[in-house]
């Protein structure tokens, strides 16, 4: 049906800019790799031997184009956590690692922004890490650029530096899950399609952010993005 009748008006579509164009990506899902660095389950208490990955979501419209970051509510020990951010162009469930690299249009830096307390406290009580995680905001993230441009990153450096320090500092060869297995794996629980965004885990060095704080992070050869907390 073409231009359908609404009760109400349609929601803003989520869409990331792609660097060098006036182009856009437009966002459908947003999916989280937990624990997919050896340092990162280490510092977390988790045993960092290759069980199987563990996902779970954001909402699209908790990604942050530009700007700055605004400290959370009901909330006072919120981490930092760079990642590789993933953008899909092609989906399907059950999709082999070996065509895996076939469905990605581009790659991104972004900060998986977590209200660590409220994960603790629903971590014990058993329950699912939404208030955790899928808050507004909670997700920043830079332009994308198209993997046929710098081609698809499996080692280099992940950083981010708070207030002039470089507190996480790994390597993309580091990931516990590579790429193409987190592809893999996620499409065996889920139908993947275009516009699905995924963000890949984060090395060591996760930690607490206050007003007022200045964050660059970045991922060699795909970008840099840089933010305050407000």
């Amino acid at each position: 049906m073409e231009n359908p009748k609404t009760v109400i008006p349609f929601p803003k579509p989520v869409l990331l800019p792609i660097e060098g164009s006036d182009a856009a990506f437009p966002v459908r899902r947003v999916y989280c790799v937990g624990r997919n660095y050896a340092d990162h389950a280490i510092e977390m208490g988790h045993d960092p031997s290759r069980e199987a990955p563990f996902f779970f979501q954001k909402n699209p419209d908790n990604l942050l184009q530009g700007g700055d970051f605004p400290y959370p509510s009901l909330s006072s020990d919120v981490h930092h956590e760079v990642e590789l951010v993933i953008a899909l162009k092609a989906g399907g469930a059950d999709i082999k690692a070996e065509k895996a690299m076939d469905c990605i249009y581009g790659y991104a830096v972004g900060i998986d922004f977590t209200r660590r307390d409220l994960q603790g406290e629903a971590k014990k009580a058993g329950r699912p890490w939404e208030i955790g995680k899928a808050f507004e905001h909670s997700a920043p993230v830079s332009s994308l650029v198209p993997a046929e441009r710098i081609g698809h990153p499996d080692k280099g450096a992940i950083w981010l530096e708070l207030n002039g320090d470089r507190v996480q500092n790994g390597d993309l060869n580091q990931m516990i899950w590579k790429i193409p297995e987190i592809i893999a794996e996620l499409s065996k629980l889920f139908t993947l399609a275009p516009g699905d965004v995924i963000m890949t885990g984060t090395p060591a060095g996760v930690g607490p952010v206050k007003k007022g704080d200045r964050i660059i992070c970045g991922v060699d050869g795909v970008g840099t993005l840089t933010l305050s907390v407000i």
